[in-house]
């Protein structure tokens, strides 16, 4: 944290002057103000500090709050209050106990913050990177509600089942990603090192090469005497697309197309709609009213396609439309999925609905990248037999030809 010089004078009117580490100025004049020093002047301390080193230099080498964490996290604090733990007691516990040090440090500014008069949800705040919008929301429901340790345990529940449906993803693109990047490499090598090996053998023999040879050999060429610049190409794309799907435009974009790939794209469509539904559920189930609720849980949807639609019929709730009508207007979910909506707005069970609907989507998800092999397998096999039989063709017709006209001599 920065460092901060102040001037202030004590209860006898003498001035006292001194550096202080805190968040804020406001931080620094509650701490001085909790020990008899009234405060004259404070200002931004110039002097460099680990603490006030750049922030890409300071998190470089830092290991980052996993989900694994937080959940851990949210877990402890709820069985703590639970027991009647008070939470700066509750906080310090599991400073000790945390094994991440960037954790620890989040949870000791958090109790400077909660020592200086802040409430947990805006100590919370001051760290995005660990705590989403979304998980600060809910605390903050939690915290007016006074149900902030339920929060915790369906917070830690929700990162769970996040858990899960990030690993059902990872595990469904897992095997198409290998196989593909094994065909890659088995081109590259090909190219480089078997054909050119040929090459040299054909034109000992000065003899006319059947088409497809010509054109292996032209492409191996291109590799060999270009590789470089094609190298440097391909990680220009790279940096390209990275800096494109880092723009509005272009995550959104990006996300539409995702949900339109073949076979992959209905999981992420599921997976993705599973999360929405367990989160508006969760919203729901806190307290928070549905448009708050729908503004929260786009921005955890981890699609700004999605997102956007969730935004559309936050928007239709707004107007006073019904839940059922903006969904339908969305035009993303399936009319199994928009009876239960329906049901759930006539009978004002939405949330209890809504958790049926990630239910739902997440056996869906889970269905989908058990066959996923035996759906994909077909197509990989017809491309690596095709790439094979290119390849043999190339290479093995001259020999094939050369050899009947010895044969024929």
């Amino acid at each position: 944290m920065p460092h901060f010089n102040f001037k202030g004078r004590n209860s006898r009117g003498e001035l006292i002057t001194g550096t202080l580490e805190g968040g804020d100025a406001g931080l620094i004049a509650d701490q001085l103000m909790n020990t008899g020093i009234t405060p004259v002047d404070i200002q931004a301390s110039q002097r460099i500090t680990g603490d006030q080193m750049p922030e890409w230099w300071r998190n470089l080498g830092r290991r980052a709050v996993t989900l694994l964490d937080l959940m851990l996290f949210s877990r402890q604090m709820y069985t703590l209050l639970k027991a009647g733990v008070p939470i700066l007691k509750a906080l310090a516990g599991l400073q000790e106990s945390a094994i991440n040090p960037t954790l620890i440090e989040v949870i000791k500014d958090i109790r400077v913050s909660l020592d200086s008069g802040r409430e947990l949800s805006a100590s919370m705040r001051r760290h995005p990177q660990v705590f989403s919008f979304f998980y600060v929301s809910l605390v903050r429901v939690g915290e007016l509600t006074g149900q902030l340790e339920d929060v915790f345990l369906r917070l830690y529940n929700h990162l769970e089942f996040e858990k899960e449906i990030r690993e059902s993803i990872r595990a469904a693109v897992r095997y198409p990603v290998f196989v593909l990047c094994a065909m890659a490499g088995a081109i590259v090598i090909v190219n480089l090192f078997v054909i050119p090996a040929f090459a040299k053998v054909y034109a000992g023999f000065k003899a006319e090469l059947p088409f497809l040879t010509k054109m292996l050999i032209g492409f191996s060429n291109l590799m060999v005497e270009t590789w470089y610049l094609q190298l440097a190409a391909l990680i220009a794309a790279g940096l390209g697309f990275r800096a494109w799907i880092a723009t509005r435009n272009g995550r959104y974009k990006w996300d539409r197309f995702k949900l339109r790939i073949p076979i992959a794209g209905k999981i992420i469509l599921k997976a993705t709609l599973a999360r929405f539904a367990r989160s508006f559920s969760l919203a729901l189930q806190s307290g928070v009213p549905v448009v708050q609720a729908l503004s929260t849980v786009a921005l955890v949807v981890d699609n700004d396609y999605i997102g956007q639609r969730v935004e559309q019929m936050r928007d239709g709730v707004e107007r006073g439309e019904s839940v059922l009508r903006t969904a339908v207007a969305a035009g993303i979910f399936t009319p199994v999925v928009l009876q239960m909506v329906a049901v759930g707005d006539e009978t004002g069970e939405l949330d209890s609905l809504m958790r049926e609907v990630a239910d739902l989507y997440e056996r869906d998800v889970q269905y989908e990248v058990k066959t996923l092999s035996q759906q994909i397998e077909p197509i990989l096999i017809v491309g690596l037999g095709g790439l094979v039989l290119i390849l043999a063709l190339g290479v093995f017709l001259p020999i094939w030809d050369l050899g009947k006209a010895a044969i024929a001599k």
